[in-house]
């Protein structure tokens, strides 16, 4: 049986990129959706309220003032960005600001309440269509957000699971990664990882038939080159003011791949580069990520049970 699989990752809190992602089934007339990982944004914004009834946020790096009525328009932009954002007064934000550990509750909050609506969404377009959509965390998105990501009838989590999809063909997934500047929830040692991976990967019956649906690329190959970031989180550069770019994959996701050869193997994690490469017979896609434009990139596999038909990256 033939699956078309559009695959995603990195929309980082992006609401225009999730609907696009949910409507990528009817509009590419896929019966797989995957996405692979770093589902979550990154930044809290605070719009704050004034005496005279007009509202202060951080915009595009700018402090503004707007009116009431203005507001739905900024509020969109900001979602659109992967920025989630909350109201207060000047004397809620300066009590929060005094108090990390009740901000970082409520980022964790705000978090949650957009992946809840996210998958509601999911469930009511995708409900009597046939399509399977698979939503997974990578290594951003912090753990206490498994506990929202529970099988449903079209939603699925399938991190360090064996799924099956309509073609017959089995999956595995893990959105952990290899050590990176930032320190984010799930990251292991490259020993660690490869026995994460192969602790799922030892119970694939036809490996050589399988898909990789592993957050990180792996290492040394043109999908895994990013900038380098110094210990300030700042990126290097070079001559004539280049950014400087190395490796980041994982050597563990590489070993995994050359151990089992699956089929196809999908990653994300960096958003600068997009494309195909192979190792061995391992056809391997990177959609890259474009999620503060609003712009979802993706790709599309056709799949027959022991054959990869077509391929091709999407953007839009």
């Amino acid at each position: 049986m033939k699956t078309r699989i559009f695959f995603a990752s990195d929309v980082h809190g992006s609401e225009s990129c999730f609907r696009k992602f949910i409507n990528a089934a009817k509009f590419y007339d896929a019966n797989a959706l995957i996405l692979g990982g770093d589902i979550t944004g990154k930044a809290l914004v605070p719009i704050v309220e004034r005496p005279d009834g007009r509202f202060r946020l951080s915009f595009e790096g700018e402090e503004v003032v707007v009116k009431k009525e203005e507001l739905p328009t900024y509020i969109k932009t900001l979602r659109n960005s992967g920025r989630y954002y909350f109201m207060a007064t000047e004397a809620e934000l300066a009590e929060l600001e005094k108090d990390k550990a009740k901000l970082d509750a409520l980022f964790l909050k705000t978090m949650k309440e957009v992946l809840r609506s996210w998958i509601s969404l999911a469930q009511e377009r995708l409900k009597g269509t046939g399509v399977k959509c698979y939503i997974s965390p990578g290594n951003d998105d912090r753990l206490e957000l498994d506990e929202l990501l529970q099988d449903s009838e079209n939603v699925f989590n399938p991190e360090a699971k064996v799924v099956e999809l309509e073609s017959g063909n089995e999956m595995i997934t893990v959105g952990y990664a290899n050590p990176t500047p930032w320190k984010s929830p799930r990251e292991v040692p490259e020993d660690e990882l490869f026995k994460m991976i192969d602790g799922v990967a030892s119970q694939l019956k036809e490996p050589s038939k399988s898909i990789f649906n592993l957050h990180v690329p792996p290492h040394g190959t043109e999908l895994d080159k990013a900038p380098v970031v110094n210990s300030e989180l700042r990126y290097e550069r070079e001559g004539l003011g280049q950014l400087k770019m190395t490796n980041i994959g994982s050597t563990a996701v590489r070993r995994s791949i050359e151990k089992y050869q699956p089929m196809l193997g999908l990653h994300g994690h960096v958003h600068e580069v997009r494309g195909f490469i192979r190792i061995g017979r391992t056809l391997c896609v990177s959609p890259g990520s474009d999620y503060v434009a609003g712009t979802l990139k993706g790709a599309i596999i056709d799949l027959e049970s022991s054959a990869i038909k077509e391929y091709m990256l999407t953007s839009g």
